[in-house]
């Protein structure tokens, strides 16, 4: 593989990468603004929970939503497999969040089948 020096590289695909990587870093942004919020809202559910002493999961849900992504993300010509890779490292995170709500309301949920 060769690699050639930036400066001598077109000025017209210099400004189109410049132009592409704008793009790319403003969805960045709005994909981490989009997942805050959600992380706002799953803090309310958390605490919803937390004083109604359920469960910091719900299998039944997450397997809901994890189908429900992988249709979404066929119909956007994304890998499945990917969007339910990230789907389930967030549930992993809202759980780890629920729990800790919880354990800071000094409530414990029963775990399903007690």
């Amino acid at each position: 593989m060769t690699t050639s020096n930036p400066q001598e590289t077109d000025p017209a695909v210099r400004a189109e990468l410049a132009r592409l990587r704008d793009s790319i870093d403003n969805i960045d942004a709005a994909v981490v603004h989009m997942l805050a919020e959600r992380f706002k809202c799953t803090q309310q559910v958390g605490h919803l929970k937390a004083a109604h002493q359920l469960p910091p999961a719900d299998p039944s849900r997450e397997a809901h939503q994890i189908a429900r992504l992988r249709r979404l993300a066929e119909n956007a010509k994304l890998d499945p497999a990917f969007a339910e890779k990230l789907l389930n490292f967030i549930i992993a995170e809202v759980i780890r969040h629920h729990e800790r709500i919880a354990d800071d309301a000094g409530t414990t949920a029963p775990e399903p089948g007690e």
